[in-house]
């Protein structure tokens, strides 16, 4: 039988079948062995083929195959640093939800997690949610961000999931795909998830006012049939982004505003660093290309995380 993979738990897949009806599907131990190094091989968005299992009860199945991926978004594996891990397949679109503070989203995660969407071809589109509780300087602050990564080939929608506001566009911008939700935890994910569809009610839960940070109310990533013609992915919430399988020479062509000036640099090869004639700096002393663009590039480039500062290239 053949389907699509809605609900993962690690151990067990939620697996809907082609005639509309949801399996429980598992996978038989050999397929962590077949040179898959992720911590799970089947994800939330792969095809697959299973067969049910020999039972009384036929909702059971086990999956034999999955099938070649259009394409799919990893990051390092949080426990297991060798490993990485599948957050969704075959989908359409990615959604960042960014939020000023309550909790912040730093822009060196923006960063990797657009770099990862650059390189498996996946088009990135930034929400700027929470803006109806932002002071009139924080929405300045919200604004000038828009504009660095509109700047910079970014599709970037400021929200309101809780009150509403521009839901209507992306709702616009979900009808007839496959979107995929992500984000710090309590940036709104599933308050959106829920203005998109009402009917779904997905638990949400407040941002701890101690720490800052949101809490956990996505435990696994989940697929949402949506009754305007449109499937979410809705993903637990993500501290950190560790970028994988990149090697040096490209990590530049998956910043937009670097690949567009490449041509224009004195080597062909050129890292952007220590080259001579490198349109890529001329841009960035000439305002063209934000720091903080510049900043996470280079951290990417020497394989550090998200916490890693290089102040030698401070401005």
């Amino acid at each position: 039988m053949h389907g699509k993979v809605y609900k993962s738990t690690g151990s067990w897949y939620q697996v809907k079948a082609e005639e509309g009806e949801f399996y429980e599907c598992r996978i038989k131990g050999k397929f962590r062995i077949q040179g898959i190094k992720s911590t799970n091989p089947v994800a939330v968005g792969d095809n697959v083929i299973f067969d049910l299992e020999d039972s009384s009860d036929t909702k059971y199945g086990v999956i034999k195959k999955i099938e070649e991926r259009d394409n799919y978004i990893i990051r390092k594996s949080v426990n297991l640093s060798k490993q990485t891990h599948i957050i969704a397949a075959n989908i359409d679109q990615v959604f960042l939800l960014v939020t000023l503070n309550n909790p912040p989203t730093l822009t060196t995660f923006i960063d990797r997690f657009l770099v990862t969407a650059e390189a498996y071809d996946i088009n990135a589109i930034l929400l700027f949610n929470k803006i109806d509780t932002y002071s009139i300087e924080e929405l300045a602050e919200v604004k000038y961000l828009a504009e660095l990564y509109r700047n910079a080939g970014y599709e970037c929608i400021g929200i309101s999931a809780k009150k509403g506001k521009n839901v209507d566009k992306v709702k616009e911008k979900m009808t007839g795909k496959t979107s995929m939700i992500s984000g710090h935890s309590g940036t709104g994910k599933s308050t959106l998830v829920n203005a998109l569809e009402p009917a779904l009610q997905l638990k949400t839960a407040k941002v701890s006012e101690q720490h800052g940070q949101g809490q956990h109310t996505t435990t696994f990533a989940e697929m949402f049939d949506l009754s305007f013609d449109a499937r979410i992915i809705d993903t637990p919430g993500i501290k950190g982004f560790g970028v994988v399988d990149m090697e040096r020479e490209e990590i530049g062509d998956y910043f937009p505003e670097f690949f567009e000036r490449k041509k224009h640099c004195k080597f062909h090869n050129c890292l952007h660093i220590e080259e001579p004639k490198c349109a890529v700096k001329e841009a960035l002393e000439n305002d063209e290309i934000a720091w903080s663009r510049y900043k996470s590039y280079l951290q990417i480039m020497e394989g550090e995380d998200e916490n890693y500062r290089i102040d030698q290239y401070q401005k």
